[in-house]
């Protein structure tokens, strides 16, 4: 694959500042309050995977630290394997220079149903690299931030299930074949007493839209990280894929927030290359701009914590209809070109309420959540994803560092997908391949049922038991109902 620069892309620069300037001038008012301080430190501390440990170092940086419905995560605080490196890392801090190493590995094995019987393993090794401007060269309220990943294994769902839409391991795909993957690399500058937070650089789309560490809580990839379908067209690509772009966040009062963005679309099958590292890519002409606004209340006495978040996005390129020829007929019979659709829009709405606390921190207690997002059919074969789930710590029975969740998700096809592939049928040809890989039938809906305890094993470390049953494994009948046992485990160094 080559790669160029665009020129039009130094043209075109100064448009990212439009949603930053438009916003500012509407959302800062003078009743706006001053943004609250630092949350609390949290017996549910930073390990998720997606991102990384990005959840400890924000804890004491700009606007970003202070909102729990972006960067709580769970369950083991700031703890690392190997202490605090001899005195070397809160010598690091003190200087601020946030340095965290991850391993993560995913033992899968299908038991019953799907194609064939087997077992694999997925696995990353990530480092993250998070500088504090402020102390080590006097930038107020300035931070940059870098992640670092290797990939490596082989993937369940694909290999031995035949499904690629709920796939049973997170830590699987995008990663490329390299020794070095560049997951993120941007700046932050917070202003205003942290009212106005401003993201630019190589940023993944999903970590800050439609995001919550919660997610990765969970081992099916459908969830962790993002929400499918809007991480699977180019516009909306989540970690570890990323994009050159900007990202401005307003918070008008202490719980309320809205983000605006603008975001260069690559058509390419991997964002900046397969290592990531290859920001000028041709083709980068058309932008996503996704928005989201959010509300963060507590409740009670308690401080029961709430997020709920709403969003939509927009992407200018033009894609291929999945189903529909120039002329409005089956490209698959016709053999005619396929339609051009201008535009892409998702959008999304989610939610997580804590209902009983068992400790300080907002993610302490028994946390439900629930969302919906939506694609447009005519361009991603998933048209909609719902989901539903549970989160509880273990506090209640002696073991607060440990949780335990369950979760449902329903995953239904775009129309269009479903009409292109019974034209294939109807003429005998070959399924065609789409955001998802290969299909193995006429795809219709699917769903996915997950139930997980993870077990805090010792400092920095943990092991989950995972269990997830996939009905109608790749959306269609093909094969048998799924069912998967799989052992995470991951370790902070």
């Amino acid at each position: 694959m080559k790669y160029a620069t665009n020129a039009r892309m130094i043209r075109i620069i100064p448009l990212f500042l439009a949603p930053i300037v438009l916003s500012f001038l509407v959302l800062i008012a003078d009743r706006a309050q001053a943004f609250a301080q630092a949350i609390p430190g949290d017996s549910m501390g930073g390990i998720g995977t997606q991102p990384m440990v990005a959840a400890n170092a924000r804890r004491t940086q700009s606007a970003w630290a202070q909102d729990p419905g972006q960067f709580f995560s769970a369950p083991y605080g700031n703890q690392h394997f190997f202490g605090d490196w001899l005195g070397l890392q809160p010598w690091l801090v003190r200087h601020g220079i946030h340095i965290a190493a991850d391993e993560h590995e995913e033992l899968a094995g299908n038991f019953r149903g799907g194609a064939k019987q087997g077992v694999t393993d997925a696995g990353q090794t990530g480092v993250e690299i998070d500088i504090d401007w402020n102390r080590l060269a006097g930038l107020k309220n300035f931070w940059t931030h870098t992640m670092i990943v290797n990939g490596h294994g082989t993937n369940l769902s694909t290999e031995y299930i035949h499904d690629s839409l709920g796939g049973v391991q997170q830590i699987y795909g995008a990663r490329g074949n390299v020794v070095a993957h560049l997951v993120y690399m941007y700046a932050e500058q917070s202003l205003f007493h942290n009212r106005l937070d401003i993201s630019a650089g190589w940023i993944p789309v999903g970590s800050f839209f439609a995001a919550s560490p919660l997610f990765c809580n969970f081992m099916n990839v459908s969830i962790c990280g993002n929400p499918a379908p809007g991480k699977y067209v180019p516009g909306g690509r989540d970690w570890p894929s990323g994009n050159l772009g900007v990202v401005m966040r307003v918070m008008p009062t202490v719980d309320t927030y809205i983000m605006a963005s603008m975001f260069a679309v690559s058509p390419h099958a991997y964002n900046g290359g397969i290592s990531g590292w290859s920001w000028a890519q041709s083709g980068l002409g058309h932008f996503s701009t996704p928005v989201e606004i959010g509300w963060l209340p507590e409740f009670g006495r308690h401080h029961l914590a709430g997020h709920y978040k709403a969003g939509y996005g927009y992407d200018n390129s033009q894609y291929n209809d999945l189903f529909q020829d120039i002329d409005g007929n089956s490209a698959v019979i016709t053999g005619r070109p396929f339609r051009k659709e201008s535009g892409v829009s998702t959008a999304w709405f989610q939610a997580d309420q804590m209902f009983v606390r068992n400790g300080k921190g907002p993610t302490n207690g028994l946390i439900g959540l629930a969302g919906y997002m939506y694609t447009s059919g005519k361009v991603s074969a998933m048209k909609q994803h719902a989901w539903a789930g549970m989160i509880e710590t273990g506090a209640k029975w002696g073991r607060p560092l440990d949780t335990m969740g369950a979760m449902f998700h329903y995953f239904e096809m775009s129309r269009s997908s479903v009409l292109q592939q019974e034209s294939s049928m109807l003429t005998g040809q070959p399924l065609l391949s789409n955001q998802w890989g290969q299909a193995w039938g006429i795809q219709t809906h699917e769903d996915v049922y997950e139930l997980f305890y993870n077990i805090h094993a010792a400092r920095g470390m943990s092991f989950q038991p995972d269990f997830q049953y996939i009905n109608r494994p790749g959306g269609t009948t093909t094969y048998h109902d799924a069912a998967v046992m799989a052992l995470q485990f991951n370790c902070i160094l």
